[in-house]
């Protein structure tokens, strides 16, 4: 049996994938330098200021890069010699069989927070990592981009040697939707479904996309909050509420998504999609940088929140919890025990190809709504930032209107919003109009799926449970 090839392009095709490809990281690259900590956010970059002086050293630290490296040669040796959990994943679409996975991120980030607390126990908020990851973050940001550059180009190449005759001894795959003949779109999307390596030093086999999946781009997002959190206290000799509110729910974000690790393997990004740019860059870049961008941005203006503001932002994260976790564990129990009281009572739709559809409960209000519930989780991320923007002033003397509360730094240096009041939203809440647009896509993409996997039984489906994700909404 032969992969068929498919014509169909997502993203935009060619077009769209090449300028995500190259525009992401340029993306990424200019939010960094416009909202900075020494002229404001948005504001004149400093390297503007200074008539682009040194371009290449500003974005670039070939030092950095060895150390980034360093960090995911320790983090695969963690991987490799700490205990872990050992379970196999979905079976493979033309294999009769499933690849093992090794499970133990949570265990290594709490054995990088651990060396991290012993360390800020002794420095503080001085604390060697704390004051290398603000100082260099740009730096560091660009190693993540080239080395998800790296590894994308790696597997790509790397995916013409697979033996496309199914089943094969390597139980290795080639993706339908990305091996449409097209360079850019295959790159982004990824050939090769599930991409393994073993490296001499660490013996065993380390299946890529699981790993940069689960591991390495969710440990930094929280590394680099716990650094924009001592930076602010550097600032200011204080934490504020709205820090300590995101920096708390994203934690528990990144360790409860490592705790539920092997929920990992059942979804889409293992089972389906190959291992391309798309799911490198998101998974070492996107996530771990713009995902703290709200802490980076308050260890410069230290939102201030009352109660009232908090009591909401809190509702809005557990609501939204609920909806994602109820929603998730009826449908799981609904596969794994049918008979269990609470769902045993479920209607259903039995198709054609033995398996059933559950259209009551969650599932019978959205088709998606546990996607309602991981968006509305994480707004709060945003809504902690307020009306954002400020622009940082060497002195209190300045013509510009303080709006909103002014803060003045340890070093002297003066903080408020004025004339970027409001502006600052366009940085701070990307992210969830980001995510919104990531799950209205991925439910598309889901929809589709399933079409074409149950024929007219998801039809049926689709007049039962009328909304995609939102009901009476969406």
């Amino acid at each position: 049996m032969t992969v068929s090839t498919e014509t169909k392009y997502e993203f935009g095709g060619v077009w769209g994938t090449t300028a995500l490809t190259f525009g992401l990281p340029v993306l990424l690259e200019v939010f960094a330098f416009t909202c900075n900590d020494v002229t404001g956010c948005p504001a004149l970059p400093p390297i503007l200021a200074s008539g682009w002086r040194d371009v290449l050293g500003a974005v670039f630290d070939f030092r950095i890069l060895l150390a980034v490296i360093g960090y995911y040669f320790l983090t695969l040796a963690l991987w490799r010699n700490l205990p872990a959990h050992e379970l196999y994943g979905t079976k493979l679409v033309h294999h009769d069989r499933a690849l093992k996975y090794r499970m133990n991120s949570l265990t290594i980030t709490t054995i990088y927070l651990l060396c991290c607390a012993i360390g800020t126990s002794i420095q503080g908020a001085n604390f060697i990592l704390w004051t290398w990851i603000t100082d260099h973050y740009i730096h560091i940001l660009t190693a993540n981009i080239l080395i998800s550059y790296a590894v994308s180009i790696y597997v790509y190449i790397n995916s013409f040697t697979v033996d496309n005759t199914y089943p094969n001894p390597e139980l290795r795959e080639l993706v339908p939707a990305g091996n449409t003949g097209s360079t850019m779109h295959d790159f982004w999307l990824g050939r090769e479904l599930n991409p393994r390596i073993t490296l001499a030093l660490l013996g065993d086999e380390i299946d890529l996309k699981a790993w940069c999946g689960i591991c390495p781009g969710l440990t930094a997002w929280l590394l680099f909050d716990l650094a924009f959190m001592a930076q602010q206290y550097r600032n200011y000799g204080f934490i504020s509420s709205s820090m300590l509110f995101v920096t708390l729910i994203q934690a528990y974000y990144v360790l409860e998504g490592q705790y539920n690790e092997t929920g990992f393997l059942t979804m889409r990004d293992i089972t389906t999609d190959g291992l391309g740019f798309m799911l490198t860059f998101g998974d070492l870049v996107w996530v771990p940088f713009l995902y703290s961008t709200q802490a980076r941005y308050l260890s410069i203006y230290p939102t201030p929140m009352d109660s009232a503001h908090l009591v909401v932002m809190g509702l809005c994260f557990v609501v939204g919890l609920y909806i994602f976790r109820a929603s998730n564990a009826q449908k799981i129990r609904f596969r794994t025990d049918p008979s269990h009281p609470s769902v045993a009572k479920l209607m259903y739709i039995q198709t054609r190809r033995g398996t059933r559809l559950l259209t009551d409960g969650w599932w019978g209000v959205a088709r998606h709504i546990n996607y309602f519930g991981d968006w509305l989780q994480s707004f709060p991320f945003c809504l902690a930032t307020g009306l954002a923007g400020y622009v940082v002033l060497a002195t209190e003397s300045t013509s510009q209107d303080v709006t909103g509360e002014a803060f003045r730094m340890l070093d002297g240096r003066l903080v408020l919003q004025g004339v970027a009041r409001g502006w600052g939203v366009l940085f701070t809440y990307l992210y969830a109009v980001y995510f919104g647009v990531l799950l209205i896509h991925r439910e598309r993409r889901d929809d589709e799926l399933c079409a074409e996997k149950y024929g007219e039984d998801w039809e049926k489906y689709r007049k039962i449970a009328r909304w995609r994700i939102v009901p009476r909404v969406y």
